[in-house]
């Protein structure tokens, strides 16, 4: 026996009997997906603190919109549908794709009058690691499948189709984990990207002023020189 069954097998002779799978599943809906909510509203109060508006402005603030499009989407298919070969590739797929937009996001920062303090660099930490700690639970729960993608899904007819879970999630449950997302993310996020276009929107104004400002002086006297 290996070390590890023979491990496994001491803690469930000790009397400690637990349903991994059910657990780990339980703090994936109940626990990862809620707290990623916490430093998501917390990133969104230092891009405010360091009024994003007036340095980084519009391009970074979309920048974070991609990166929640990138996070979003296999998470709404994972609530939905089964975790298959195909689910997987879009959840790694969508994890690597977050990480480089997260490096491009921070090097706009930086590269912009925004500063970013270390606080915010911790919390970029939490935002980084979470995907990568959803997704070592979930190939837990799902070796089989995993091991179907590294076969490229050959033996499995359903191995590149979107499935409906089984049982499917409670209706309460994605109703809430729904109106979380709007109060948490959607909602701050979408006042930050409105915030930016209406802050460039008065640059511009006061561009255009200012230019024609400096322009009528010159226009008046050219017109003098004419008469």
């Amino acid at each position: 026996m290996s070390p590890g069954r023979d491990q496994a097998t001491r803690i469930a002779a000790s009397g400690t009997v637990v349903d991994v799978g059910e657990t780990t599943t339980r703090y994936l809906l109940y626990g990862l997906l809620p707290g990623w909510f916490v430093p998501g509203l917390a990133d969104w109060v230092m891009h405010r603190r360091t009024r994003i508006e007036d340095t980084a402005g519009t391009k970074e603030s979309l920048i974070h919109s991609l990166m929640m499009a990138e996070v979003g989407l296999p998470i709404a298919l994972t609530l939905r549908y089964e975790v298959n070969p195909l689910l997987l590739s879009v959840q790694l797929g969508g994890a690597a794709v977050h990480e480089a937009t997260a490096l491009w996001d921070v090097r706009t920062a930086v590269h912009s009058d925004r500063e970013v303090k270390p606080v915010e660099q911790h919390i970029h930490s939490f935002l980084e690691s979470l995907p990568f700690g959803a997704l070592a639970a979930l190939t837990c729960l799902h070796a089989d499948q995993v091991r179907s993608l590294l076969r490229g899904g050959r033996g499995d007819p359903d191995a590149w189709r979107l499935l409906p879970r089984r049982p499917q999630l409670s209706p309460g449950y994605l109703a809430g984990i729904t109106a979380a997302i709007g109060a948490c993310v959607l909602l701050p996020y979408g006042e930050e990207l409105l915030r930016c276009r209406r802050a460039a929107r008065s640059r511009k104004k006061r561009a255009g002023g200012d230019e024609a400002k400096w322009r009528a002086p010159r226009t008046k006297k050219r017109s003098e020189k004419g008469r």
